[in-house]
């Protein structure tokens, strides 16, 4: 797919944006304050595949979790920020590597300013985050409600502020929780500016749930070649948060380094523990960088057959499994012995 061309924007040691590879965030659920547990999960997400962290900074008192946070990880570390504009500019101050903000509701133009000027002092980009209950009163009273052309609407206009100062290391959100009116909005922002978009589905709700929904937001609009970084919002644990949004990229052919698994819904012609073969396959892979498709398949009807392309794969017999590499058949291998031995041929490729 063709990807929509825009400004490319650094973040602490990644591009967002350009020729830059879609990129993975999440944000820290840890009480601001809790500078240990915050910075533990902090690493986990960095373990999981995290690429941007966000953290929120309320208030003084919770700048100082930046320092620890940049001590403990690599990933660039995002403050979330609202209202008080001295917040951000002390951000900025502590080392983090992005502000996100909205310049509507951080006051007047000298505080916008203030912002644009200690931003741009350490080359800091702002991501402008506009959601469908951020719009400004006088959008909302132009268009009767947070409609897709209203959020784009006041994603522009809070663009504009920061351009009035000279500053276009913008990168802009413009969330919903609706997944139709989050995907016009994009599209409507797509095609007005050129800056890097961060997609998400807000509020998008359970680990179940919420991955549909951000599945079906995000990976629309990734396949129409608009997004450059995403957060899959979900309330979970924000490991899986990461781990989703790895999922999606792989799903759509946006994440080379990792493997692609093909398994089957398995029906009554299968007599082997499929399900949880998959599973443990699945997790058992979840970081493997190899480029290659690894078929779980539940007979011989859906193995070599079906998935023949497979770099590598296994179909189901009775109580047993044939192990086969494009088709072609290598050897019979028992039921408890499957992963084991699925996983050391992986191994050798």
């Amino acid at each position: 797919m063709e990807r929509r061309k825009t400004k490319k924007v650094k973040v602490g040691s990644i591009y967002i944006g350009g020729d830059a590879p879609v990129s993975v965030q999440s944000m820290l659920n840890k009480p601001a304050h809790d500078f240990e547990a915050s910075v533990a999960q902090a690493v986990e997400l960095e373990k999981a595949g995290c690429q941007v962290i966000r953290g929120a900074i309320p208030d003084m008192d919770a700048v100082g979790l930046i320092p620890a946070l940049k001590e403990a990880v690599k990933a660039p570390i995002v403050a979330d920020i609202h209202f008080d504009y001295r917040l951000a500019i002390e951000a900025v101050a502590a080392g983090v590597d992005k502000v996100r903000i909205n310049p509507g509701n951080i006051g007047s133009d000298d505080r916008v300013k203030a912002v644009v000027d200690a931003c741009k002092s350490k080359n800091i980009p702002i991501r402008i985050g506009v959601n469908s209950g951020s719009v400004e009163k006088e959008i909302l009273a132009k268009y009767g409600a947070p409609t897709p052309e209203a959020m784009a609407e006041s994603a522009m206009y809070h663009a504009s502020l920061l351009e009035k100062f000279d500053f276009d290391d913008i990168v802009i959100s413009i969330k919903s929780s609706n997944v139709e009116n989050m995907i016009k909005a994009y599209e409507t922002v797509a095609e007005r500016c050129s800056y890097p978009l961060h997609l998400g589905v807000t509020e998008a709700g359970t680990a179940r749930m919420g991955l549909i929904k951000s599945s079906a937001g995000i990976g629309s609009l990734l396949m129409h070649g608009i997004g450059d970084t995403i957060r899959v919002s979900l309330t979970d644990d924000p490991v899986n948060e990461v781990y989703a949004g790895h999922d999606i990229l792989k799903a759509l052919g946006l994440k080379s380094d990792s493997v692609q698994i093909v398994s089957c819904p398995t029906c009554g012609r299968t007599k082997i523990d499929l399900i949880s073969v998959a599973n443990e396959v699945e997790n058992a892979l979840r970081d493997c960088t190899k480029k290659i498709t690894v078929a779980v398949m539940g007979c011989v009807v859906n193995g070599p057959g079906e998935a023949r392309e497979a770099d590598i794969g296994i179909a189901g017999g009775d109580g047993c499994a044939m192990l086969f590499r494009k088709g072609v058949i290598l050897r019979k291998i028992d039921e408890k012995d499957i992963v084991t031995e699925l996983l050391a041929e992986i191994d050798k490729m």
